[in-house]
């Protein structure tokens, strides 16, 4: 599948009716995810025919991506009911055979499930300081493979610092310098829209190291 074929269906997906601010909802543009989710295949491999989680998955857009891109299976977990029945919504759409589960990330155990690939938006840390980082380690505790992972960019230094001393990650290499499109979706907004940096992000599990590279 084409670049723009990838973002032209994920640019058609239904997206949150009504976001929750505590939770950071915001939804992945077409853009980035088509973006995040054609480099990991394309550039190292990390989606066909492998077995993909999609953390805090929201609507669903990026682990339908990972399901249009040839992903051996596909579970997307989010805390939140309503985004998991659009997500569901949105991979019925797309003729796509998808597990969503309803949890809360920093609680998941895998122990019975392998997971090679973990690829995620997860919330920037601006509601509930560290939110961020939770994801991450949870994410790197239960990837085979690799971890793909959107941050803010002003958090480069602190996401590669601790994702290498503290969350067992063997490589923490930033890809690219993205534009993530916020849209005024809440009261205190008072832009129609705000660009902000964001870095596209490819952890290694340090189990891992040497082998997937």
């Amino acid at each position: 599948m084409k670049l723009k074929q990838l973002e032209s269906l994920l640019g058609s997906l239904q997206q949150f009716d009504r976001p929750k601010i505590e939770l950071e909802q915001y939804p992945t543009g077409p853009h980035i995810a088509s973006r995040l989710l054609y480099t990991a295949e394309n550039s190292f491999g990390d989606l066909s025919d492998k077995v993909v989680a999609d953390f805090g998955c929201g609507c669903g857009t990026l682990g339908l991506a990972a399901g249009l891109l040839g992903a051996e299976h596909v579970t997307g977990f989010d805390i939140d009911q309503e985004s998991i029945e659009i997500a569901t919504s949105n991979a019925d759409e797309l003729d796509l055979d998808i597990d969503f589960v309803q949890c809360d990330i920093r609680n998941l155990t895998l122990s019975d499930r392998h997971i090679d690939t973990v690829v995620m938006n997860p919330p920037f840390g601006t509601r509930k300081k560290g939110a961020d980082m939770e994801f991450l380690s949870v994410a790197l505790k239960v990837a085979s493979r690799a971890v793909y992972s959107l941050h803010k960019t002003s958090t480069r230094d602190h996401i590669r610092r601790t994702a290498l001393r503290e969350y067992n990650a063997s490589s923490a290499e930033v890809l690219c310098e993205l534009r993530f499109d916020v849209p005024q979706l809440y009261k205190f907004h008072k832009k129609k829209e705000v660009d902000v940096a964001v870095d596209l992000w490819r952890f290694i599990p340090t189990s891992n190291q040497g082998r997937h590279l």
